[in-house]
């Protein structure tokens, strides 16, 4: 099962502080961990919203294009993880140990990757074999 493991954004974030070196040394050990356990695919962190856009689709002809930074810190994404693992309570197990020495990480969103056959048969053989194709082209599983 893979997971996308969310870390919310703070307000710290948001203005643009960077972690502490203790904070990104820990991470990186964190990480490492991760990458020896054969659990981590992906993890990078972001920048702020303010140099973020948000494209809105709502019906008109062109989408519309809104430049951040955005209000609600709350909803903003600080960084993520994608994890492959057995379980949910593993990937909770493994996000209970993310380092927080600066204290600014006040909450981590966890959710499971859909799979082909989550989708049923609204997949058909046709879409599966274009989708196998794609991920085989840009080197995905």
């Amino acid at each position: 099962m893979r997971f996308m493991v969310i870390m919310k954004a703070s307000e710290e974030s948001e203005a643009g502080q960077l972690p502490s070196t203790e904070l990104l040394t820990e991470m990186g050990k964190f990480n490492e961990e991760l990458v020896r356990a054969g659990v981590m695919l992906a993890g990078e962190g972001l920048t702020s919203s303010a140099e973020g856009v948000r494209v809105k689709f709502d019906g008109k002809a062109e989408p519309t294009v809104v430049d951040g930074p955005f209000a609600e810190t709350k909803e903003l994404i600080a960084g993520f993880w994608i994890l492959q693992v057995r379980s949910k309570e593993e990937a909770i197990e493994w996000i209970k140990r993310v380092p927080n020495t600066d204290g600014v990480h006040h909450e981590i969103e966890i959710r499971r990757v859909f799979e082909a056959e989550d989708f049923g048969d609204n997949l058909t053989p046709e879409l599966r074999e274009a989708e196998a194709g794609l991920r085989a082209e840009s080197g995905q599983n």
